[in-house]
């Protein structure tokens, strides 16, 4: 049991670990993005009397605050601006799935409950280095 404990007793490596998947994983989502435009995202923003100019923020959200992440610079900013992508993402095209399951029993908001916990996890446990 002492081995197992020495072996997996680094703190500081799980949360790098974590902080590269949520930036890796986040990221493939802000490429989608590049690619396709955001215009779906723009109209649910006009429709829902917001500037549809608001839309290009997903591109910070998804694509410079993991990179920010990946990079290990402005780690809480960056964390945090992920968890306000994943509050617009919800509200705008999410609110009506809070009590849904999918085909294979998952909850419908569980990719988008795992970016949002994740980035608050990493945003709560940064520590800089002195």
């Amino acid at each position: 049991m002492k081995l197992l404990e020495q072996l997996f007793d680094h703190p500081r490596a799980g949360l790098l670990l974590l902080r590269w998947t949520l930036a890796l994983l986040m990221i493939l989502h802000g490429v989608a993005k590049v690619m396709n435009g955001v215009d779906g995202i723009e109209g649910m923003l006009q429709a829902r009397g917001l500037p549809g100019w608001l839309a290009y923020g997903v591109y910070v959200g998804e694509l410079v605050a993991p990179l920010l992440l990946l990079a290990g610079v402005w780690i809480v900013p960056a964390a945090l601006l992920i968890v306000v992508n994943m509050v617009f993402a919800v509200g705008l095209a999410h609110m009506g799935h809070w009590l849904q399951l999918t085909n294979s029993g998952g909850w419908r908001l569980e990719l988008q409950a795992f970016f949002f916990v994740t980035a608050l996890v990493v945003a709560l446990t940064h520590r800089q280095q002195r």
